[in-house]
């Protein structure tokens, strides 16, 4: 299987040294987020997994670790947004540390297995149309050599996101404007020479050169790896995601970045006090395993063949 790590918490920047002991240790506890009591025991064997996707606003923690990942075939979705402080309040400096950091990951594991997210996009007072054009081109131009593409997305007004964002004023972009903000986007980023592909989004954008996203991506894993990869689409997904099947290993309400648009958590409390329970050493990545918790080994399909194709 494809480990996704990870679509609920920023596992890089958070828990990496968690990670790097699973890893060694060759398997992970991951809660059922629907029924917490009953718990998978994932195995980590490389013989078992098709692929790693990291997915982090920060690989710092991770960089000088990143020859223990050497038995797997993986990349990172890196997202770097123009945001400030008002709306991701912990975030490291963009400018000083965290585009760096991007250079610096893009520099080690080469542009194709470091992909730049540009997400979630919305307009406010302070980010327009013309924040936003400006801060995508000048993060273009500093990125251009270090990724292939940029993955973005439009602000899904979840219940939990349209509360805590509640203090920013969002507009509610409409169809119009979205289509003119790519287009722009789209001309900056073939200036650049990168390309645009969207994130489950329901409007067809085809005609600017602008696809959907796979972010959790056979065919990049096959480049990567080099083996053919034959993982079905992700059934649990929305119907415009085009992920390929994949087990999280992360787990809500635990990323520390406090991103105001977060779908993940709830709020920044209930992240933090679930942080608070984090033991590096354990099996899960939160909290301890009770008495009524249901442990199953979960089923791993590989998917991957190394079978050279002549056809």
């Amino acid at each position: 299987m494809i480990i996704s790590a990870s679509r609920r918490t920023d596992i890089p920047a958070c828990y990496s040294e968690w990670l790097f002991s699973r890893l060694k240790e060759g398997y992970v506890l991951v809660r059922n987020p629907m029924n917490p009591r009953q718990v998978s025991r994932v195995s980590l064997s490389p013989d078992l997994v098709d692929g790693i996707v990291f997915w982090t606003k920060d690989p710092i923690p991770m960089i000088k670790r990143l020859r223990e990942l050497e038995p797997y075939t993986y990349y990172f979705q890196f997202t770097l947004t123009p945001y400030g402080r008002d709306v991701e309040p912990n975030l490291p400096p963009k400018d000083q540390v965290l585009i760096p950091a991007f250079e610096k990951l893009s520099q080690i594991l080469g542009r194709e297995r470091v992909v730049w997210r540009y997400d979630p996009i919305f307009f406010s007072k302070r980010y327009t149309m013309e924040y936003h054009c400006r801060a995508f081109q000048l993060m273009a131009e500093r990125l251009s050599g270090c990724t292939e593409k940029c993955t973005v997305s439009f602000l899904d007004f979840y219940r939990k996101t349209e509360r805590n964002m509640r203090s920013l004023k969002v507009q509610k972009e409409t169809g119009k404007l979205q289509l003119e903000l790519l287009e722009r986007f789209a001309e900056t980023a073939k200036a650049q020479g990168l390309y645009i592909d969207t994130c489950a989004e329901t409007g067809d954008f085809s005609r600017l050169g602008i696809g959907r996203a796979s972010c959790i991506d056979c065919e990049r894993l096959e480049r990567i790896g080099n083996y053919r990869l034959r993982a079905p689409k992700d059934p649990n997904q929305r119907p415009e995601c085009g992920c390929a099947v994949s087990i999280d290993i992360g787990a809500y309400d635990t990323c520390r970045s406090g991103c105001l648009y977060c779908y993940a958590n709830e709020n920044s409390a209930q992240a933090e006090k679930n942080a608070g329970t984090h033991d590096p050493a354990s099996p899960l990545l939160f909290g301890k395993i009770g008495p009524d918790d249901v442990i199953k080994d979960r089923k791993m399909e590989v998917y991957r063949d190394y079978q050279l194709s002549f056809l």
